[in-house]
């Protein structure tokens, strides 16, 4: 008899808002899918980043993780992804070094270097995002050192990173991303959804 393994399912959520409900709705039913897609054998759920569109509710993404991993019980949750140009890496490290605090070893970093939105709203959500979304291979080398347990001694910390065991996804839809996550050896999730 051979040992035959299970394909690995995951869900790519954006909480959408179907016509007639609300935002709320929209992230009542993202627990709901969780919830199901769990009992189905699903290996991980993540939630995508978009602002400014009023038919995805996904744009406080750490918040939803958070709200999809409570409701859950071993499913992995994740972002597909934090678009890294939107925040500071400090900021993405501590917000996921507490996920991770908290739900230990569910979850997921899919860090993205596109804005999820316009080009007004993206200014809106970081004055230098441009120079960020030009410095991303340093930035997600910044995430990575916030989480690297040697970060103790450095005099910037995030503190529940340090150490926590959240694996870092490049996600991409060209081979930027691809030849970036090659060279800091991270897995690469292509964006096929939207760029077949």
């Amino acid at each position: 008899m051979t040992d035959r393994k299970q394909l690995a399912f995951s869900v790519l959520d954006l909480a959408p808002v179907a016509e007639g409900s609300t935002p709320a709705d929209a992230l009542h039913n993202s627990l709901e899918l969780a919830q199901h897609t769990e009992q189905l054998g699903y290996s991980r759920y993540w939630v995508a980043e978009h602002h400014n569109i009023i038919s995805v509710a996904s744009a406080a993404t750490s918040i939803i993780i958070g709200y999809i991993a409570a409701g859950t019980k071993n499913l992995r949750v994740g972002s597909g992804g934090i678009m890294l140009p939107n925040h500071s890496p400090l900021i993405v490290s501590e917000q996921f070094g507490t996920l991770a605090a908290l739900y230990p070893n569910r979850i997921d970093l899919g860090l993205g270097r596109a804005p999820g939105t316009d080009p007004v709203t993206a200014a809106e959500l970081r004055y230098d995002r441009m120079r960020a979304a030009q410095d991303f291979p340093n930035e997600v080398r910044k995430i990575q050192q916030y989480f690297s347990p040697e970060n103790s001694k450095a005099e910037v910390r995030s503190v529940l990173s340090e150490g926590a065991d959240v694996p870092i996804f490049i996600l991409g839809s060209s081979t930027d991303s691809a030849y970036l996550a090659a060279e800091l050896g991270l897995p690469y999730a292509f964006a096929s959804h939207f760029a077949p």
